[in-house]
């Protein structure tokens, strides 16, 4: 009777030792996942040789899960930031599917300073005037992208003298290499906070051409983008009053359309 009872207690302490010893690997386990993060960081979508130049084409949106430790710097570079490291080199040869560091990167030319430091070869660098109203109320900074919408006035089509205002985008998913005198690292000081009555662009040759002429004719106003959107849209069309008056009921259904999916 005496081993029976033993042999019972000896199963109850197990059993009660099995279901403590559950619950603490449950709590550490919940534990160590609300420590953990999601990041979304590039990586290559095809094999590189050292020194070769960065394009769009050679990277991917890639999502993983670490530990959040405070004041830990992480080599990976963000999804968010692709925007800056094409037309860079790499210091060494990478395979595919490798999630790119800041330490795969060449460094930058100690041969170029300034502005011309940060362009990307084949691209000009043209100021623009803006105002608080054609700047998003000057909340574009260094490294965002954005849309050129520009409003003239044309001779109507009927030939006679009469004016019409044309709105319509000319370029679309533009960098911005500065606001007034801030760029690179600067962008991030104090001067930064301060508004700006230029906005520097990244354009191709004939880009810049357009846009110069653009400046003289009409009105150029900046659409800021989203840091992940690098869609260019084709429907696109050019806006005056008989345009808007005959589609601005269409405009608000298909707003409510898209609204309501987005529930």
């Amino acid at each position: 009777m005496r081993q029976k009872l033993l042999l019972l207690a000896a199963v109850f302490f197990g059993v009660v030792a099995f279901v403590l010893t559950y619950h603490q690997i449950q709590a550490e386990k919940h534990r160590i996942q609300g420590q953990a993060e999601h990041a979304i960081v590039i990586k290559l979508s095809k094999s590189k040789a050292v020194n070769e130049e960065l394009t769009s084409d050679d990277l991917a949106r890639f999502e993983l899960k670490r530990m959040r430790t405070p004041g830990m710097v992480y080599r990976d570079i963000p999804w968010s930031k692709r925007n800056i490291i094409i037309g860079r080199k790499l210091d060494v040869s990478l395979e595919s599917g490798r999630v790119l560091q800041w330490d795969d990167l060449r460094p930058a030319s100690r041969t170029r300073f300034g502005l011309n430091a940060v362009l990307r070869p084949g691209y000009r660098a043209i100021s623009i005037a803006v105002d608080a109203t054609s700047s998003v109320t000057n909340l574009i900074q260094p490294e965002d992208h954005v849309d050129l919408v520009g409003t003239f006035r044309f001779p109507e089509m009927r030939g006679d003298k009469a004016l019409d205002t044309v709105t319509m985008t000319i370029l679309q998913n533009v960098r911005v290499v500065a606001t007034g005198p801030n760029w690179g690292k600067n962008s991030q000081g104090a001067g930064s906070r301060r508004g700006y009555s230029t906005v520097t662009l990244e354009l191709l040759p004939k880009e810049a051409e357009m846009i110069i002429f653009a400046t003289q004719k009409g009105r150029i106003s900046l659409s800021l983008r989203n840091s992940e959107d690098s869609k260019f849209e084709n429907d696109l069309q050019s806006v005056n009053f008989k345009y808007l008056e005959r589609n601005i009921q269409k405009y608000n259904e298909e707003r409510q359309k898209k609204m309501r999916y987005r529930r």
